[in-house]
């Protein structure tokens, strides 16, 4: 841009030169012409004195230059000779100098004007040639070649129409990529959701065909065949729950409606909905902070976030184990840190706990791997972010909502 701006200044002062140097050789022409017309009338009055003192010596050269400088208007002597002195010369030989000034001031004009024709069709053509190279960059992006760099970027119309075309261009292809990269994220979802549908109903469809062909088969375990379908029914509803939750992020179509909200609302709201497996586990749940720390959030999803977070830790948890919830707040976040005591999450399955449909080594057997990449996308809808830590003695996630 710098460069086409020094292009830009570098034709304004040459035009400018040439303007000047025109003007210039117009004005020494007029006053040649000038002195021609003077050194004539001049030497002809020069003569006509040295006449006059000859012929009237009496006559003092004060008179002389009286009359010369007189404005006086009399009757003219040259009239009765056909000469008007209003409109012609009474010197000949100014009639000759007359034409030729006529006649260079005529070629000058006329090369003034090839000059300014040439020039304009100079302009003209470098304006041609941008038209047509943005005539072939529209018809490329029709083509979806996005591949396109325009460096030729100034102050003018057409540079700026140039430039805004690049940026539509940039746009197009920044969306061309996005939506490649939607279709692969589908598949690879339609892919994954197929591989976490198939196992359960493949299951419930042999449990089904064991309860149709086997007539005689014992109440007992005909009732573990149907609840093993209800636990699978359960499972499928989960993934399908999950999945339409995590396609509303993908879409942008979330509306999330914030209010202040207590942390402590949130946490005791989330430790509820996980009650049943805690009390299937004995697992007990401490929770410490600050009572009046405030969150500007959607309650609901914020709920829904944490309590996969603490289902995942109540999942890994020992029997007779423990969950410690901290939460607090100041200036900058708001942060809450949920922590168990399992056996942790392996080294190589950390960088991938958040990714949708990644079980690691530790998961559970009805983990389907979605929760997290959910509570995930709800933090950071909210203006958040959430980190895990892990070792041997157990796992914490930490959720901080940063301040507007």
């Amino acid at each position: 841009m710098m460069e086409n701006k020094l292009k830009l200044k570098k034709c304004l002062i040459c035009i400018l030169l040439i303007s000047i140097c025109l003007l210039s050789l117009f004005l020494i022409i007029n006053i040649y012409e000038y002195k021609v017309y003077t050194k004539n009338f001049n030497s002809k009055i020069e003569l006509i004195v040295a006449k006059v003192e000859e012929k009237y010596p009496a006559i003092s050269e004060n008179e002389i230059m009286e009359i010369l400088n007189s404005k006086d208007v009399s009757v003219s002597f040259f009239e009765k000779y056909g000469i008007d002195t209003s409109g012609d010369s009474i010197i000949l030989e100014n009639y000759d100098s007359h034409y030729k000034f006529l006649l260079l001031n005529i070629i000058f004009l006329f090369l003034s004007i090839v000059l300014v024709v040439l020039i304009f069709l100079r302009y003209n053509k470098v304006k041609d040639k941008e038209i047509s190279d943005i005539t072939k960059y529209i018809e490329e992006i029709n083509k979806k070649n996005y591949a396109l760099h325009i460096d030729e970027i100034s102050e003018d119309e057409l540079s700026i129409l140039k430039n805004e075309i690049y940026k539509t261009t940039v746009m197009l292809k920044e969306n061309a990529d996005n939506s490649i990269n939607d279709k692969k994220q589908l598949k690879r979802s339609l892919e994954d959701i197929s591989h976490q549908l198939k196992t359960p109903l493949t299951s419930i469809l042999v449990m089904l065909d064991d309860l149709i062909d086997d007539e005689n088969m014992d109440s007992y375990t005909r009732e573990e065949f149907i609840r093993a379908i209800r636990r699978e029914v359960v499972n499928i509803n989960f993934l399908v729950q999950a999945i339409l939750k995590l396609s509303k992020f993908d879409s942008n179509t979330v509306i999330f409606t914030k209010n202040k909200i207590f942390l402590k609302d949130i946490i005791e709201k989330s430790i509820k909905n996980v009650s049943t497996l805690c009390d299937l586990k004995n697992i007990e749940i401490e929770v410490k902070g600050n009572e009046k720390a405030e969150l500007d959030c959607d309650y609901r999803w914020q709920v829904e976030a944490l309590t996969n977070i603490i289902k995942n830790c109540v999942d890994h948890s020992k029997q007779n184990g423990k969950i410690i919830i901290n939460y607090e707040q100041n200036n900058v976040y708001s942060s809450v840190m949920v922590r168990d005591f399992g056996d942790g999450i392996s080294e190589e399955d950390l960088p991938h706990i958040f990714e949708r449909f990644y079980k690691g080594k530790n998961a559970t057997p009805d983990s389907i791997g979605i929760g997290l990449a959910l509570s995930k996308s709800i933090v950071e809808e909210d203006n958040g972010s959430i980190s895990v830590d892990s070792d041997r003695n157990g796992t914490s996630f930490v959720i901080k909502y940063f301040s507007v």
